[in-house]
């Protein structure tokens, strides 16, 4: 896989700009860290702005080809997820962060660099709760479910209980999608009961969005849908 230059731009609530840029292999996980153009070495987020709060996300992480997916990792588990983007497209005005947190040493921010072939369809979610979770799959001309990225399972088994609050997807397939154009929620008959189209990285910034919300239970799924 080739290397490609991750970036991102963030706003503490001390003032402070954090720029990160760090160069990852396409088509795995990789963690971005503070540039060296303004720091002395590259440097975890957390060990950098150890006690401080990012209030404002002014560039989400983006590549070359794109990025599926990022978040804030606290103790290998996913604390806030992130927008992402396209290097070169139009963004949008500065996000305010997610979740509302201070940042501690050993916190990190995960970024999935696409490939330019990568098909990977990735779903992020935030509860009411505050549960913030991702899930994925590669989809090839069939129907798929969505597993989660650290634990492998399902929507039902990983948040069974919990209510959405907003979520957001990523694809390039566009009209390969025949599920509503992105990600259903299907309950235990099958039936879809939530569910949110997918932005296609490479020509808009992704936001969250508020409908197709409702109550996840054991045996839902994230079922993604393609005719190619």
């Amino acid at each position: 896989m080739a290397a490609v230059a991750v970036q991102a731009s963030f706003m503490l609530n001390t003032g402070e700009i954090v720029d990160m840029k760090t160069t990852l292999t396409e088509g795995a996980e990789g963690e971005l860290k503070t540039s060296t153009d303004y720091a002395v070495a590259a440097t975890s987020i957390g060990t950098f702005a150890n006690g401080k709060t990012i209030t404002s996300i002014i560039q989400a992480p983006t590549c070359l080809n794109g990025a599926s997916y990022a978040y804030v990792d606290r103790r290998g588990e996913i604390l806030c997820v992130l927008p992402v983007q396209v290097a070169a497209t139009s963004q949008n005005h500065p996000q305010p962060m997610p979740r509302n947190f201070q940042l501690a040493a050993g916190d990190t921010i995960r970024v999935m660099a696409s490939t330019a072939a990568s098909r990977l369809f990735s779903y992020s979610c935030i509860t009411a709760t505050g549960v913030h979770a991702i899930f994925s799959g590669t989809p090839a001309g069939d129907s798929i479910a969505l597993t989660h990225i650290k634990s492998g399972q399902g929507l039902g088994e990983s948040l069974t209980g919990q209510t959405l609050a907003c979520h957001m997807a990523t694809s390039v397939d566009g009209s390969k999608i025949d599920s509503g154009g992105g990600m259903y929620v299907l309950n235990d008959r099958g039936l879809p009961v939530g569910g949110v189209a997918a932005t296609n990285p490479i020509k808009l910034q992704i936001a969250k969005s508020y409908t197709g919300l409702c109550q996840i239970n054991l045996n839902f799924v994230a079922r993604v849908t393609t005719n190619v």
